[in-house]
């Protein structure tokens, strides 16, 4: 197992009293990954440091409002691909094949595209594929450690370090294409309601049925689709 990927996907992770206790054994493992340059690692140094030591109230409660209260910082990385269309139906159950596929079945109740999902997928996978399908995300990466770091969080760390593993530097148009995107103040609950209004996400059979690899999955990532006028571009729960 890629113990970096793993430790990666627990610092995504709704905070809990576990991981918590845990945080020294992750911090030791980032802390000792090469593959890391010594800036990032010191990078992530800060946010380890918070996760293990704050109040677990105020760590759960920046963590929604970082990411669940905020579409464009969204951990759902189809959110950023497909948005509210029906093609994120499709590509959710291909992703939940390629998972099954690898002998790889969440236990969870996040949806399968959820980041730290994938990050726990790929920790069991050989590390071309991982660099791969990391640097078909890099774009989704970069816009997400742009927007946290706007925002003085210390999550920016974790992306910064993701386009580290990927090893290559995203498209910077389709990067200013994901950040045209209007962020709302999560604080607005009415502009919220309007963000997040439900919209059916369909599991159906795929019709570009198979088992694809990750990668494949994933290669639209680099064709991230604008919602159009009037529509609300949400994710669902």
């Amino acid at each position: 197992m890629d113990r970096t990927l793993k430790a990666i996907s627990l610092l995504l992770s709704y905070p809990t009293r576990e991981l918590q206790g845990a945080m020294p054994e992750i911090g030791g493992v980032l802390a000792s990954d090469s593959r890391l340059t010594a800036a990032a690692r010191r990078g992530l140094r800060p946010l380890v440091d918070s996760l293990r030591d704050d109040d677990i109230y105020d760590l759960e409660e920046k963590y929604v409002m970082l990411f669940d209260r905020s579409r464009t910082l969204s951990l759902n990385l189809f959110e950023h691909v497909h948005g509210e269309s029906r093609d994120r139906g499709g590509a959710m159950v291909s992703l939940i094949e390629t998972y099954r596929d690898g002998g790889f079945e969440p236990n969870t109740t996040e949806l399968p595209d959820h980041l730290p999902v994938l990050l726990e997928f790929l920790s069991t996978r050989p590390f071309a594929e991982v660099q791969d399908t990391l640097a078909d995300a890099a774009h989704i990466f970069s816009a997400l450690c742009e927007r946290l770091a706007r925002r003085e969080s210390q999550y920016a760390a974790v992306f910064a370090a993701l386009l580290q593993l990927a090893g290559v530097e995203a498209d910077r148009d389709t990067v200013a294409k994901l950040l045209e995107q209007p962020e709302v103040d999560p604080n607005d609950l009415e502009a919220l309601d309007a963000v997040w209004e439900e919209s059916e996400v369909l599991f159906g059979p795929d019709p570009n049925a198979g088992c694809p690899q990750v990668r494949d999955m994933l290669s639209r990532m680099d064709e991230p689709q604008n919602p159009a006028p009037g529509s609300t571009g949400v994710a669902a729960e």
